[in-house]
C-alpha cells in the first residue's frame, strides 16, 4: 500500500495524517505565528504612547513571514515520505503550502486541496481515510 497523506493546515497548526500498511498515524505540527502582534506599553486612554513601542508594519510582516516560513519547513519535512497528499483547510494556509511544495519539487504528489472548515482531529482522519479508501 501507499504512503497516503491528508493535512489539515491553517496559520496555527497542521494535523498530517497518514494512512499506510501500518494504520493510521495523526501527527500535529503547531506554528509560532501570531495572529497579531500586540503593541508594548501603556494604553492611549491611560497615559502617553510612543510611537516606537509599535513594531514598524515592514518588520512585523517579516517577523510573521519568517515563522510562516519555519512552519511550512517542518510541514513539508513530514511530508517528504508521502505518495499522495491531500490537504485541505478553511484558510489561505493551504495555497500557500501548495506553492511551497511546487518549489520543492512535492507538487506531483498532490492529489486535491480542499476548502473545509474546521473539524476535530477525528473528523480529519475519517475525511483522509475516505478519500483514500476509494
Amino acid at each position: 500500500m501507499k504512503n497516503n497523506v491528508g493535512l489539515w493546515i491553517d496559520h496555527r497548526k497542521a494535523i498530517i495524517v497518514t494512512v499506510s500498511d501500518k494504520g493510521v498515524e495523526i501527527g500535529l505540527t503547531i506554528s509560532a505565528v501570531e495572529k497579531q502582534n500586540r503593541r508594548t506599553g501603556s494604553a492611549p486612554l491611560k497615559g502617553s504612547f510612543d510611537d516606537f513601542h509599535v513594531p514598524a508594519g515592514d518588520v512585523r510582516k517579516r517577523t510573521f513571514m519568517n515563522h510562516l516560513n519555519i512552519y511550512y519547513d517542518a510541514v513539508i519535512a513530514s511530508l517528504t515520505k508521502a505518495d499522495s497528499i491531500l490537504i485541505f483547510g478553511p484558510g489561505e494556509a493551504k495555497i500557500e503550502l501548495r506553492k511551497r511544495l511546487k518549489k520543492n519539487n512535492l507538487d506531483g504528489r498532490v492529489v486535491a486541496v480542499e476548502t473545509v472548515d474546521k473539524m476535530t482531529n477525528r473528523q480529519i482522519a475519517a475525511r483522509v481515510q475516505k478519500y483514500f479508501a476509494d
